[in-house]
Parts: structure tokens; C-alpha cells; sequence
């Protein structure tokens, strides 16, 4: 039995969430962004109280099927943009695959749902991991814009600045934590 479990997007998350379910002596076969499977449906008393232990660490439970399948496509989409390394890919190919529906059901109901399209919320996600690994100061700007399949430095920087205001070597320069929570990007 799959429970939907939205704002996980990072191992930290799963940990956590993993860690809820030790607390209620409940084993899960997996838990990963956006779901846990369990290997039998939990009672009223046990969902209530795994509502109650999520909510505390900002997790909540998804009944809806929509919202589970937006929840799905954030995670799909945090998976490969903070958790891979290569990020030469087509995300309506990737999203078609892996939740087998048209691109276009898919991506009329996640702007219904969030107010923004999915190519925006790529976006934002991909200027997260462009801030983060600024802030490491290991790659240089042309190692980044490479990893993150950017056609060049031009277009990073342009949509960066378009996003952030700042030019990425004015991001650096100035070293401030302008970072947010990969769960409340919009």
C-alpha cells in the first residue's frame, strides 16, 4: 500500500519520515520523495497518529489523488535536478516516462494546482542547485551551467539574474545565504 507524503524533497526527508514510522513500530518496504509503502493499510488510529507525528516535522498526508500526482512531479523533478549529476535531459520525456500520462494532462494540472508551469518550477529548482553550488565555490560557472544541462553560461546567467536579481559573480561576491527551502519554491 502506497502513502503520499508531500513537501519530502531531499534524504533528509525520507530519514525523517522513516523515523516517524520507527517511532510507531511500523516497518515500511520503502520510503523515498513523496511516498512510503507499507506492507499492509494502516488503521484510522495509526493514520491519524502518522498525520500528527508528520505534521510536527512539516510533512503532511495526501488523500488526493491530483495533489499526489503534483507531489509526484516535485519529486521526480527535485530527484533529478538536486540528485543527479548529469542533467542532460528532456523533463517532458522524464515526467512521460516515469508517471506514464501525456505531458500536456501532466502539465495542465500542475499549473491548475501550483499557479506556475512546470518548466517554471524546473526553473526555480535548477537556480537552487546554481546557488548552491555557488556557494561551495569547488565549480566554476561553466562546470556549472555543463552539469546542469545548460547550453551555455550566457543562458545561466541571464536566467539566474532573471530569477534572482543578481548576476551569478555578484551572488558569489557578495556570499549571503539567499538560498530558500526546496519545498516552498513558486
Amino acid at each position: 500500500m502506497k502513502i503520499a507524503i508531500k513537501n519530502m524533497v531531499c534524504p533528509r526527508c525520507i530519514q525523517a519520515v522513516s523515523q516517524a514510522f520507527v517511532a510507531m513500530d511500523i516497518t515500511p518496504l520503502d520510503v523515498r520523495l513523496g511516498e512510503a509503502v507499507l506492507t499492509e493499510p494502516l488503521t484510522n488510529g495509526q493514520r491519524m497518529d502518522l498525520q500528527e507525528r508528520l505534521n510536527v516535522i512539516g510533512f503532511e498526508l495526501l488523500d488526493d489523488q491530483q495533489q499526489q500526482l503534483v507531489e509526484r512531479i516535485k519529486a521526480i523533478i527535485i530527484h533529478h535536478v538536486h540528485q543527479l549529476e548529469d542533467n542532460h535531459f528532456v523533463f517532458t520525456d522524464v515526467l512521460q516516462k516515469e508517471l506514464n500520462k501525456e505531458y500536456s494532462q501532466l502539465s495542465k494540472l500542475f499549473s491548475e494546482k501550483e499557479g506556475i508551469t512546470i518548466e517554471q518550477y524546473v526553473i526555480l529548482q535548477r537556480m537552487e542547485k546554481v546557488k548552491e553550488l555557488l556557494s561551495y565555490n569547488e565549480l566554476t560557472l561553466s562546470e556549472i551551467a555543463y552539469r546542469l544541462g545548460y547550453s551555455s553560461v550566457a543562458y545561466l546567467s541571464a536566467q539566474f539574474k532573471k530569477v534572482t536579481g543578481l548576476t551569478p559573480s555578484l551572488f558569489k561576491k557578495l556570499g549571503i545565504n539567499l538560498r530558500k527551502p526546496l519545498d516552498q519554491l513558486q
